[in-house]
């Protein structure tokens, strides 16, 4: 079997550190990794089939020799080393933002759109779409080419760990001093997460809605080759640690039954259907975490429209959001021979 030269950029955040791991899970033919991260995580170690290997300065000469590089070190520095990287030659697979809606970079979820992926040749770069659109487009595109949606209204549940490793410690901290009788102390949020709710991901844009709602709105258009499909999107913080919930109206041209779209979803790759609300049983994020899929239930008929199906989807964010599926888009290029 061929083997590759492997980095992973940011390895030392809650995203690399999972992508660390999953290549060692999944028995990526990994020949040679190197963890790159910045000055500050010099000299730090992180495991990899039972060697600590160092972790480096991410620099402009950190992709030589190197064929994949897995990206996740924050917009502003894949902006600057992406490029650089994928002209020495690295496919890069980049889990920021940054290059998401540029139209010549292919925005992949391999179980959705996997032909989009040699699109890479372009720029030498595919880009990872974002943790809630990624589980909401694996549920939506079966149910897509058999009835075309015409609408999606989505509001989100999601976990601190997609703000990162500082907003675990600061719920934590947080649970903890609210039962020491202590004054909770805020930086990574505006306000108290603990035992809260935030309707706020990421800043506010002119129009009312936050960024991270309308990268879900853009995003799934692009992922779904359908400009046509409206999206209305929520996005909430809640005091979770991993695993985004959904809870996902749909609207589609064809009437589809919940019966249907339970048949529809059952044996799709990354998808578990857990729907019997008889005996308690549907999706949730302590149940999520830690597992490649994508789970849904509640599937019912929406009584207020015509062809209408509520779902509630969820999934954990750090995996399948985002370390797993840029992984799998690097199977992918092996697969089909990209690389």
């Amino acid at each position: 079997m061929k083997t590759y030269n492997v980095a992973v950029a940011g390895a030392t955040g809650a995203v690399g550190n999972e992508m660390v791991a999953i290549l060692e899970e999944r028995n990526f033919p990994v020949k040679n990794l190197k963890l790159l991260a910045s000055s500050r995580s010099v000299g730090k170690t992180i495991s990899f089939k039972g060697t600590d290997i160092k972790v480096e300065e991410l620099k402009e000469d950190s992709f030589k020799g190197v064929d994949i590089g897995l990206f996740s070190p924050g917009g502003a520095v894949s902006m600057k080393f992406a490029p650089i990287a994928a002209a020495s030659g690295c496919v890069v697979i980049d889990n920021t933002s940054a290059f998401r809606m540029e139209p010549d970079i292919p925005l992949v979820v391999p179980e959705v759109n996997e032909h989009a992926i040699a699109g890479y040749k372009n720029r030498g770069i595919i880009s990872n779409p974002n943790c809630s659109t990624i589980q909401m487009v694996v549920v939506l595109k079966p149910l897509h080419d058999f009835a075309k949606i015409k609408r999606v209204v989505v509001s989100t549940y999601q976990a601190v760990s997609g703000t990162g490793k500082k907003a675990i410690y600061e719920l934590e901290q947080q649970v903890l001093a609210i039962y020491n009788n202590k004054e909770i102390e805020k930086k990574v949020y505006p306000h108290q997460i603990a035992f809260n709710c935030l309707p706020h991901i990421d800043s506010f844009l002119e129009n009312g809605y936050t960024k991270e709602e309308m990268k879900m709105v853009n995003e799934t258009r692009k992922i779904m080759g359908d400009n046509s499909i409206k999206v209305s999107a929520t996005a909430v913080r809640i005091p979770v640690i991993y695993g985004h919930s959904e809870s996902i109206n749909i609207e589609t041209e064809k009437k589809i039954t919940a019966d249907e779209v339970r048949k529809l979803l059952q044996g799709k790759p990354g998808i578990t259907v857990v729907d019997n609300p008889a005996k308690n049983e549907y999706p949730m994020p302590i149940y999520a975490a830690g597992k490649d899929d994508v789970f849904v239930g509640r599937i019912r008929e929406d009584e207020s429209i015509e062809n209408g199906i509520n779902m509630w989807v969820v999934s954990d964010n750090i995996r399948k959001g985002a370390a797993l599926n840029t992984i799998q888009i690097a199977e992918l290029l092996i697969e089909k021979g990209l690389i």
